[in-house]
């Protein structure tokens, strides 16, 4: 079996996120980038299920800008075989319907049998990239789930839902996206991380997947304006003159808190 799982490059979540303002894009060189957790424990979904079934094939598969080699590399210091690096300048600022196309292009051409995914980022958190993908590739699809059991034929989880749990089911192949309550990513050794250096790292461009990212042809989401969040402002101190009760009332009908 080979398995693509999607894995992402994000700002530390413990670090201050900010927005460039001319562009409405993450500013990554504000601080650090790691690999986003939850795709690593994804990456753990799929290696685990290879532990224990000869023959499996993991692959990484990221798009990014180039800077982001080191957390692909770090998704094959963990376990993956090897990695599919999207990297092209008119990917900048991809919004998710061209993000999905292009992933879509290359899980199309390495033709897994499974596509395992966050259900979704610490950046971006849009949670619909999924379900795009498996609409582009024409396959089951399983969502959101809380635990996740592979087999040669499919796969079968646990969806969280309002009133209890669902258990569901999908052939092969099948996109699907685990939440953060599967297990922690598995912590890379010095062997790993010596092994990832010579593990095969293949870069696409846009032509070799044959999309094109012209909004003519497509269109795609635009950023129309962004500023920043404004200044918290004061609370509202009420000093109590033996009205302190009719005043808090007050407040809180008047911002509907009541």
């Amino acid at each position: 079996m080979k398995i693509f799982v999607l894995v992402k490059e994000v700002p530390d979540t413990y670090g201050d996120r900010t927005l460039n303002l001319e562009t409405g894009l993450a500013d990554r060189g504000a601080g650090d980038v790691v690999l986003d957790e939850i795709t690593e424990r994804a990456l753990e979904a799929a290696l685990s299920y290879a532990d224990k079934n000869d023959g499996t094939e993991v692959v990484a598969l990221t798009m990014g800008p180039e800077s982001s080699t080191a957390s692909v590399r770090r998704a094959l210091a963990i376990g993956a075989a090897s990695a599919i690096h999207i990297v092209d300048e008119e990917l900048v600022g991809a919004d998710l319907t061209l993000t999905a196309e292009v992933l879509a292009a290359a899980i199309r051409r390495g033709a897994p049998d499974l596509v395992i995914t966050g259900n979704l980022s610490t950046d971006g958190a849009g949670g619909v990239l999924p379900a795009m993908l498996a609409e582009h590739l024409g396959w089951a699809q399983a969502t959101a789930l809380t635990a996740v059991e592979i087999t040669g034929e499919g796969v079968a989880g646990t969806r969280a839902a309002d009133a209890g749990s669902q258990q569901v089911t999908a052939p092969l192949p099948a996109v699907i996206s685990i939440t953060e309550a599967l297990p922690d990513a598995r912590f890379p050794n010095f062997k790993g991380i010596m092994a990832a250096k010579k593990k095969p790292l293949e870069v696409l461009s846009l032509a070799d997947l044959d999309v094109s990212a012209d909004p003519a042809l497509a269109p795609r989401t635009i950023m129309t304006a962004v500023s920043e969040k404004p200044p918290r402002a004061g609370g509202v101190k009420i000093t109590d003159e033996g009205d302190a009760a009719e005043k808090l009332v007050e407040f809180l009908v008047q911002n509907r808190l009541v």
